[in-house]
């Protein structure tokens, strides 16, 4: 995974007040914590982090007043209506470093004829992985599966390096089975008929 560079600006003004004067500059508050370190408070340009954080688990490399430091997302806070950053918790990482971090489980393929129905039990499941090296998401495939299958997070593959932590028996992916809306109003036809001739 690529690393991408953003130029970090140690705050020192806090407060609801500080945060809003901060976003209107085009700048996002947040907190570098990790490695037994006192937690770094500082300002990342909005835009650039936001297009970062377009990539699941994406490392970041942070100068901050010209020490260079890598750290991944943590917590995203973004504003419920207008979805613009909030607040961003990094974590401070290493080079060779194992860490736990959350996946999106993406589904590919068609599943069997029927209208069947997929449901995403699970979005994500949890990994570890090296710092420098974090998955960006898992596929898996759901071609012709039937009505009633699953899939559980022991039958993902997972990207080389990867450790999977979430339990293997949790249910990732499982098959629905179409709701029969027609064979109702059937019924509820041939009961008025019954209806009608009693009468």
């Amino acid at each position: 995974m690529s690393e991408v560079k953003l130029a970090a600006a140690v705050r020192t003004e806090f407060g609801k007040g500080a945060a809003r004067a901060i976003r209107r500059n085009a700048q996002v508050p947040a907190v570098v914590y990790g490695h037994g370190s006192e937690p770094a408070h500082v300002t990342l340009p909005a835009h650039d982090l936001a297009l970062a954080l377009r990539t699941p688990n994406v490392l970041l490399s942070l100068d901050i007043d010209g020490k260079n430091e890598l750290a991944i997302p943590k917590a995203v806070q973004r504003d419920a209506i207008k979805g613009f950053l909030v607040h961003v918790d990094l974590l401070l990482v290493k080079r060779g470093e194992k860490v736990t971090v959350e996946i999106p489980v993406q589904a590919e393929g068609e599943l069997a004829a029927g209208g069947n129905l997929l449901e995403h039990v699970l979005s994500t499941v949890s990994v570890e992985a090296e710092a420098t090296h974090l998955p960006e998401a898992v596929t898996v495939s759901v071609e012709g599966l039937e009505a009633g299958a699953s899939v559980l997070a022991g039958d993902l593959e997972l990207p080389k390096g990867s450790t999977l932590v979430t339990d293997a028996e949790a249910v990732v992916l499982q098959v629905l089975a179409a709701q029969a809306e027609e064979p109702a109003a059937e019924a509820e036809t041939e009961t008025e008929a019954a209806e009608g001739a009693e009468a």
